[in-house]
């Protein structure tokens, strides 16, 4: 019999330490994350300098430019915060690496909400006797987007306060012991995923409901192909993050964060970028008033 720590050899005549194992940068594993995240996180920076560059053009000034460059600087976040992701397992990064997702992925999304309410009100308001012309502009934006996000903030804060997330050792392995976070509270972490698919399935419905308005560029489209995405990644995630353990448990989490900001990005970013770049006719106003037209009669 060994100590809990040790492990026999396969003659079984001498005790071995057993080895630690946890997601790190040397890991073939995490460096494929790594240049994964890395990489993907590069395209928002590309798109940004590409939106500042054209900035007065009717593609960047439709749907609200404002939140456009928010919504690009939370998508830059959300696929950095792999990186808190790999390394050892301490009691500080636990509970931050999760509390940080959740809060980050609920701007996030709330930035793609208020992008498509801003699609909704802006039709209305053209109409006739319509009150709705106030709320046009980035401050009602905004005022949602702090709105969804503060939400998320009070759970995890409770989450933070009741139970946080912790470092813990599991020796049941043979030969070897895993350095893993345990999430404190199990409700509070799927208490946080819940709002997250919330958020989600209410921008969906928005979004999908107003696809047939005349926006400029059919963004609401993009819009709602995107959130799908984020939706079909996260209800995979689930069922695949409780069948694993240790880093693999740590490697599906990074993968659905990285996988659902690329999709969001790629979605709602790259139809505009292919405008700007490769179809300047597209990106006059004289087209947005024709495609405008031409969406409302049909």
């Amino acid at each position: 019999m060994c100590p809990e720590d040790y492990w026999p050899n396969t003659v079984k005549d001498f005790c071995t330490t057993k080895h630690i194992e946890f997601l790190s940068y040397e890991d073939p594993l995490g460096i494929a994350l790594v240049t994964f995240s890395t990489v993907f996180s590069l395209m928002p920076a590309i798109v940004f300098c590409i939106f500042m560059k054209y900035n007065k053009s009717p593609v960047v000034k439709a749907n609200n430019r404002e939140v456009s460059y928010f919504l690009l600087l939370s998508l830059q976040l959300c696929l950095l915060i792999p990186l808190i992701f790999i390394g050892p397992p301490k009691n500080k990064t636990c509970a931050f690496r999760q509390t940080a997702f959740g809060i980050s992925f609920s701007i996030c999304v709330s930035s793609v909400l208020a992008k498509t309410i801003t699609v909704v009100v802006a039709f209305n308001a053209t109409k006739p006797q319509s009150h709705l012309r106030i709320y046009i502009g980035p401050k009602m934006s905004f005022a949602t987007i702090f709105c969804c996000s503060v939400i998320q903030c009070c759970i995890c804060i409770v989450w933070l306060s009741v139970s946080p997330p912790f470092s813990e050792s599991d020796k049941n392995y043979p030969g070897k012991i895993v350095i893993q976070c345990n999430e404190g509270s199990v409700l509070m972490f799927y208490l946080m995923l819940a709002y997250l698919g919330i958020l989600a399935t209410v921008t969906l419905i928005t979004a999908f409901l107003a696809r047939n308005l005349p926006d400029s560029f059919n963004e609401t489209r993009f819009i709602t192909f995107s959130m799908i995405v984020f939706i079909s990644v996260w209800l995979s995630f689930i069922p695949a993050y409780i069948s694993t353990k240790g880093k693999y448990m740590v490697a599906v989490e990074i993968f659905a964060i990285s996988s659902s900001s690329a999709g969001l990005l790629i979605c709602i970013f790259l139809p505009k970028c292919y405008i700007i770049l490769m179809r300047p006719d597209k990106n006059t106003k004289g087209h947005i008033t024709r495609q405008q037209t031409t969406n409302y009669i049909s």
